[in-house]
C-alpha cells in the first residue's frame, strides 16, 4: 500500500508547490535552435543522404573558413601563461575591455574608453544582458526587425517586454521603413535594435541611412569574434557602451547591466586574456582571403539559382555569409509555404535550412554559404533534385490560371 501511495503521489503533480517556468518555454519556442532541431527531429529521413546543416561560422578543413594561427597561438599562449586560471572580473578583463575599445573606436567622433566596455559569453549573452537591463518599465517596448535575429525576439518574450516590429524593404535595398518605424515608436520604446550588416539580408546600412533615424539617440553596440574569425565555440563578445550624454547613466541602464554581471557566469579568463592579440594580430590577409572565399560562393549561388526558379534573391549579400531567398510556392506540388518547403525538403535530402517565418517574414527561406566551395555545391545540388520532383510544369500553370480566369469570368 505504501508503495502505491508513494506511485500515485507522484503521478499527481497537484501535490507539489513546484512547477516549471512557463516563461522559459515561451521563449525558447520563437530560437532558431528549437526551430531547426525540432524541425529535423520530427522529420523521416528517407534520402540516405548524410545531414547537410550548413552553419554560418562553423570551422572546417578549408583554410578560407578555419580561424587563423595567429588567434590560435593568442589562445594557447594565454593557456600557457598561467595568468588565466583564476576567476575573471565581473566587468571583464581590463586589458580585454581596452583592446575592445580600441577596436571599435575607428573614425567615432567620441571615443571608447575601456570602461565603457564589458565583455560577455559571446553577441548572444550581451542581447540577453542588455534586453533584460532595458525591462525595468512593465509598460516597455522594444522595435525590432522585420525579418530579423529571433534571439532578441526570444529575450524580449522573457524578460516581459512588448515586441513591435518594423519592417525592411527589399525593393529599397533592404533599407528601414522610416515611416512605419515612426508608427510603432511611442512614449514606451526603449530601444530600437538595427543589426548591421544584416543578419539575414545581407545589406550594409549607410551612414546617410542610419543618420535618418539614429543620429540623437545614445548606441549599445554589441558584437564578437564568432563570425569574423569562424570560431563561434570559443564564446567571447562585448558590450560596448557609446553614450557621451551620460543618458545611460542616469537612467541607471549602466547600473543594471553591472548588476546582471554579477549574477551570471563570466566568459573565459582564457579567451579574455587572448582577446587583445586575437583584436591586434589578427594579419588583414586573414580576412581578404575569407571575403574573396564568400564573393566566389556569392557569384556560385546566383549562378545554380538560375536552374532553380521557384527560389530567387532579390539582392546579392555585400557583408552577410548567407543568401536571403524568397520563396515562390506557386511553382510547387505540394508545397503549403517555407516551413512545409523547409521540412520536406530535410525529409528527402537531408538538407537543413531556415525558413523565413522562423525570422519572421513567411515564404522565405535563408541559405548559409559561409562554407567550402564543395559545400555550397552539394546545397545547390540538393535543392535542384527537390526543386525537379516538385516543380509543376509549365503546361499545368497555364491550365490552372486558364481555369481560375474561367471561374472568374463565370462569377462575374
Amino acid at each position: 500500500m505504501a508503495s502505491n501511495g508513494d506511485d500515485n503521489c507522484n503521478a499527481n503533480a497537484n501535490v507539489w508547490r513546484f512547477k516549471g517556468n512557463g516563461a522559459t518555454s515561451d521563449a525558447a519556442a520563437v530560437t532558431l535552435r528549437k526551430l531547426a532541431f525540432g524541425m529535423f527531429k520530427n522529420c523521416t529521413m528517407n534520402s540516405g543522404k548524410t545531414i547537410l546543416f550548413p552553419t554560418p561560422g562553423e570551422p572546417s578543413a578549408h583554410p578560407n573558413f578555419r580561424t587563423c594561427p595567429e588567434a590560435e597561438e593568442a589562445v594557447a599562449a594565454a593557456a600557457r601563461s598561467g595568468m588565466a586560471n583564476s576567476y575573471a572580473p565581473s566587468p571583464g578583463v581590463f586589458k580585454a575591455r581596452r583592446a575592445v575599445a580600441d577596436y571599435l573606436n575607428g573614425e567615432l567622433p567620441t571615443k571608447l574608453k575601456p570602461e565603457d566596455v564589458y565583455i560577455t559569453g559571446g553577441c548572444n549573452q550581451a542581447i540577453e544582458i542588455v534586453i533584460d537591463s532595458l525591462a525595468g518599465n512593465p509598460a516597455a517596448n522594444i522595435l525590432l526587425p522585420r525579418p530579423g535575429y529571433p534571439h532578441y525576439d526570444a529575450r524580449a518574450v522573457y524578460s516581459g517586454l512588448e515586441i513591435r516590429k518594423y519592417d525592411l524593404l527589399p525593393e529599397s535595398d533592404w533599407e528601414i521603413d522610416l515611416d512605419g518605424l515612426k508608427a510603432a515608436a511611442d512614449e514606451n520604446t526603449v530601444a530600437m535594435v538595427i543589426i548591421n550588416p544584416n543578419n539575414p539580408c545581407g545589406n550594409v546600412y549607410t551612414y546617410d541611412h542610419l543618420n535618418k533615424f539614429a543620429s540623437i539617440a545614445p548606441v549599445i553596440t554589441l558584437g564578437s569574434i564568432s563570425k569574423g574569425w569562424v570560431a563561434p565555440g570559443w564564446r567571447v563578445g562585448w558590450i560596448a557602451m557609446n553614450d557621451p550624454n551620460g543618458i545611460f547613466i542616469s537612467t541607471g541602464v549602466v547600473q543594471a547591466i553591472e548588476d546582471f554581471l554579477d549574477l551570471t557566469p563570466q566568459p573565459s579568463f582564457i579567451l579574455q586574456e587572448a582577446l587583445p592579440d586575437i583584436l591586434e594580430k589578427t594579419p588583414k590577409e586573414f580576412f581578404d582571403k575569407k571575403i574573396k572565399a564568400m564573393r566566389r560562393n556569392v557569384e556560385l549561388s546566383s549562378e545554380r539559382l538560375k536552374d532553380i526558379p521557384c527560389l530567387f534573391c532579390p539582392k546579392k549579400p555585400e557583408s552577410c555569409s548567407y543568401l536571403w531567398l524568397k520563396l515562390d510556392t506557386s511553382m510547387l506540388n505540394n508545397i503549403k509555404n517555407d516551413f512545409d518547403f523547409c521540412t520536406k525538403l530535410v525529409s528527402e535530402e537531408s538538407l537543413i535550412l531556415i525558413p523565413g517565418v522562423a525570422l519572421g517574414a513567411e515564404n522565405w527561406v535563408r541559405i548559409s554559404i559561409g562554407t567550402d566551395e564543395s559545400v555550397v555545391e552539394e546545397i545547390f545540388d540538393r535543392l535542384k533534385g527537390f526543386y525537379d520532383r516538385h516543380t509543376i510544369s509549365k503546361e499545368a500553370i497555364k491550365l490552372n490560371g486558364h481555369a481560375i480566369n474561367q471561374i472568374v469570368v463565370s462569377v462575374v
